[in-house]
């Protein structure tokens, strides 16, 4: 994990000092595209794990916290590119919204001349963002919330006579947050260097540092990567920047709730506002995604569809038809890629757990870091520095050096699915079956594989969702010779063929599914007369 991003790092670096910071300093847009990373970044974030900390402190253990749950894979296989144009179509002048409430609300019967999309503010981005984020960390807390010993804490502060959500914030919240803290910064990460996403939603004069840094390493001038590289590595420091004063906030709020626990105040009346709220925002999430995706799917076979009509005025499949041998070539390129870094990503997260198991390892917090280091790290950062070191080497361009790039990647997000399910396996079964004379291997791959997968192939499927969204890594590594679903959908969005587009980013979005569709139905299938393993 640490070997492409040092090696990457280094390789943006030297370039960068070969004159790039002083063409970079002449660049005019430079103060405003830092700018608007900085803003895009804190603000997605704060909002992002507020609304899942809301969520979570206000719905959990209700009947209401069962649908939020199931309703994150499908959002978590969703690709931010996909998201992001749905959310476009949706956002536009001529979207969605503006056709829905025309003529009849606004009186527009021409687009408005408004800048809803591509906004200076970053507004749309933003909340591409956070529609995205949110379900990554309510995955995450989740995960942790097990090991807060949650449930009775909250107990023991209605016994008190706390509110849901003080209780929370003071019981709670102070447990979990620790297990939170790497996600949160790779939020903060994502967030504020975010390429595909700023590319459809983002402002575009100037646009965030990190999308001009993929324009300026994709300039046919030699001049555009050493100012690309300058762009990586200021990107990189504003990072940095941007975790230290995070992390100044994290004490700042740990000393604001030691404050409000003294007070003793019980906050009751907290409640109803926070699951008003809660609910609120979680149906406003659910609904934006559906609506979004909705139009991906309409205006892949829309006919005849003019402003401001809120449907078309017939259904076709002209476009796919059309598109067909392109969108398979796409979709087999991008399966055969996203199979590849998946399949290594469990031969080495399972050979891990598996050594864990066996030689009584115990993987601390340096372990995590490592772990999280190409999440944390930002890919502009790194990625240009990873392209020179393989045009050198004579390895870009192929959908072997595709797959190794996505492998980074793919692999903490397969370790983070599969760990707590592999350690909370019973081990009493390993012993029995050990006393009967079976290796360590054979029970390996006899008893503690077949009884895990269900949640190996939802791994599998997860790791396949994040090698099919890879936008940048594709780009660096396939140096445009290696097209996957993702690139073409991207490259698409800056034209003017919706039905196109919708096609696409409809595609974009069945492939991720079918991994979890696979995911659910294999283990029903095998385990069909043993219904006590699907539990």
């Amino acid at each position: 994990m640490a070997v492409p991003v040092l090696a990457g790092l280094m390789g943006t670096l030297i370039p960068a000092l070969d004159g790039g910071f002083h063409r970079l300093a002449a660049w005019p847009g430079l103060r405003a595209a830092m700018g608007l990373s900085l803003v895009t970044g804190f603000v997605a974030t704060v909002l992002s794990l507020t609304i899942a900390l809301l969520l979570t402190a206000a719905l959990y253990g209700v009947p209401a916290f069962a649908w939020v749950q199931r309703l994150l894979a499908p959002v978590l296989a969703l690709p931010h590119a996909a998201a992001a144009l749905g959310l476009a179509f949706l956002l536009a002048p001529s979207g969605w919204i503006a056709r829905a409430l025309s003529p009849w609300a606004t009186g527009w019967e021409v687009p408005p001349d408004l800048l809803t999309l591509n906004d200076p503010a970053g507004v749309a981005l933003i909340l591409g963002l956070v529609v995205k984020e949110v379900p990554f960390l309510l995955l995450m807390i989740l995960s942790a919330l097990p090991q807060t010993d949650a449930a009775r804490r909250m107990m023991l502060c209605r016994t008190l006579g706390y509110g849901r959500l003080r209780g929370f914030a003071l019981t709670v919240l102070p447990a979990l947050y620790p297990q939170l803290r790497l996600p949160v910064y790779a939020v903060l990460t994502y967030s504020m260097t975010a390429v595909e996403s700023a590319l459809i939603l983002g402002p575009t004069l100037p646009p965030s540092l990190s999308a001009q840094v993929v324009l300026w390493m994709n300039a046919p001038d030699l001049k555009g990567q050493g100012l690309a590289a300058a762009g990586a590595v200021v990107q990189l420091a504003l990072v940095i920047g941007a975790l230290i004063v995070w992390r100044a906030g994290e004490i700042l709020c740990r000393v604001f709730l030691t404050l409000l626990a003294v007070t003793g105040r019980r906050g009751l009346w907290l409640d109803p506002f926070a699951d008003l709220m809660a609910r609120a925002m979680g149906i406003a999430l659910a609904l934006t995604m559906a609506a979004a995706l909705a139009g991906l799917a309409l205006w892949s076979v829309a006919g005849p569809w003019q402003f401001p009509d809120a449907v078309p005025q017939n259904l076709t499949f002209a476009t796919w038809s059309r598109a067909l041998p392109d969108l398979r070539d796409s979709a087999g390129v991008t399966l055969g890629i996203a199979m590849l870094s998946t399949f290594a990503a469990l031969a080495l997260v399972l050979g891990c757990l598996q050594a864990e198991h066996r030689f009584a390892l115990h993987p601390g917090a340096g372990a995590l870091w490592l772990l999280y280091l190409p999440l944390v790290m930002p890919q502009v950062a790194f990625l240009p520095g990873v392209q020179m070191l393989a045009l050198q080497a004579g390895l870009d361009g192929t959908m072997l050096s595709v797959a190794l790039l996505h492998l980074v990647f793919v692999l903490p997000y397969v370790f983070l699915s599969l760990s707590a399910p592999f350690r909370a396996w019973d081990t009493r079964i390993a012993t029995a079956a050990a006393a009967l004379g079976a290796s360590p291997s054979r029970v390996f791959w006899r008893l503690r594989l077949p009884m895990l997968l269900s949640p190996v192939l939802t791994a599998a499927a997860v790791g396949m969702a994040v090698s099919i969204g890879q936008y940048l890594p594709t780009l660096i590594a396939g140096a445009g010779r290696v097209e996957t679903v993702t690139t073409a959908a991207v490259a698409l969005a800056s034209g003017g063929n919706r039905r196109l587009i919708g096609a696409y980013g409809l595609l974009q979005m069945l492939l991720p599914a079918l991994g979890f569709v696979v995911a659910l139905a294999l283990p029903a299938l095998v385990w069909r007369n043993r219904r006590g393993m699907l539990a």
